[in-house]
């Protein structure tokens, strides 16, 4: 298992990777939540998936495409390195990172 920790602002998110399993915590939300039980902006998914637009399913495909994006990764560093990187785009800031249990080091 792999985890980090990101920033916007006063909003601290937890990710972490668990073989094919992304879970994501918010400092409102105490509890872990996979991708299907996040709320998902509709403008956010059709800025990254504009085929979207006119589908009526459009979170239920958009969460899907995630977890294929993710399976198709080998390893949870990998995983991690891709969900920050998508995070950052929208303005996130890593902070710490943390590999199975290890104390967390700082990312830079």
């Amino acid at each position: 298992m792999i985890g980090a920790v990101l920033t916007l602002a006063d909003d601290v998110v937890e990710v972490r990777v668990d073989g094919n399993n992304v879970i994501f915590r918010t400092g409102i939300m105490p509890m872990w939540a996979t991708i299907d039980g996040l709320s998902l902006s509709y403008e956010g998914v059709i800025r990254e998936f504009p085929d979207l637009k006119d589908e009526i399913n459009w979170k239920k495909i958009a969460t899907e495409r995630f977890k294929d994006k993710i399976r198709s990764f080998k390893t949870e560093d990998e995983k991690l390195n891709y969900v920050i990187e998508d995070l950052k785009k929208h303005g996130y800031k890593p902070k710490l990172k943390q590999k199975a249990g290890f104390r967390p080091s700082m990312i830079q």
